[in-house]
């Protein structure tokens, strides 16, 4: 089974997915993770993302799918996959399917993790995290027992820039604007799978085993 996940920020892909990988028995394959390991390997594609990365450009699609098409050719991927990350975009998605298509693989399901905005908003600007050790906590759902005090060590807790309202805001836009299209994009292929993401770890997984079977 060839899946890839989609969802906003603040969605609980990186949970479901955990899950998901153990119930189905198939690697998570992020792009991320692929392009750190190309770079440490020093494989050719690695090279040759090295040097746009020096550059501060954004990595080629054709390098990235380059990338892919590596990995999932590699003997854990026989069961399938799980793409984390990638597509980003209708580009993205097009040159993903005619690598697929050469391969004779294909897409089975796009999971896509829905959210209303105002849900994702309070989850991810009420994190908090402790300057001293770390450790993460949440205003709503993981309080520390004590406001601004960290339970492990005593530091002091902060929210980080990134998690203020307006970055939040800004990031959830970024999202909408280029994912929309490729969610319409794989609803039109038939693979889209909207998951309602509202509800407990359980219940959500719940929905995502109903759809995967």
């Amino acid at each position: 089974m060839n899946i890839i996940l989609l969802g906003p920020p603040g969605a609980g892909k990186g949970t479901q997915a955990k899950r998901m990988i153990e119930r189905y028995g198939i690697p998570q394959i992020s792009t991320g993770d692929m392009l750190r390991a190309a770079l440490k390997a020093g494989t050719p594609l690695g090279l040759e993302a090295k040097k746009y990365m020096d550059q501060g450009a954004l990595v080629p699609d054709s390098v990235v799918v380059g990338l892919v098409k590596d990995r999932i050719q590699q003997e854990d991927c026989k069961k399938g996959y799980m793409l984390d990350g990638f597509p980003r975009n209708v580009s993205q998605a097009e040159t993903l399917d005619g690598m697929l298509k050469e391969l004779g693989q294909g897409i089975d399901h796009v999971v896509c993790i829905d959210v209303p905005d105002q849900e994702l908003i309070q989850r991810l600007t009420g994190r908090r995290t402790c300057r001293e050790c770390g450790a993460g906590f949440h205003v709503m759902f993981d309080p520390p027992k004590k406001e601004g005090v960290c339970d492990k060590c005593g530091g002091q807790l902060y929210q980080r820039d990134d998690d203020n309202e307006a970055t939040v805001t800004s990031r959830l836009k970024v999202y909408a604007d280029q994912t929309k299209p490729l969610i319409d994009y794989y609803e039109k292929q038939g693979k889209l799978r909207k998951i309602n993401g509202v509800g407990s770890i359980d219940e959500i997984f719940d929905r995502i085993k109903a759809v995967l079977g």
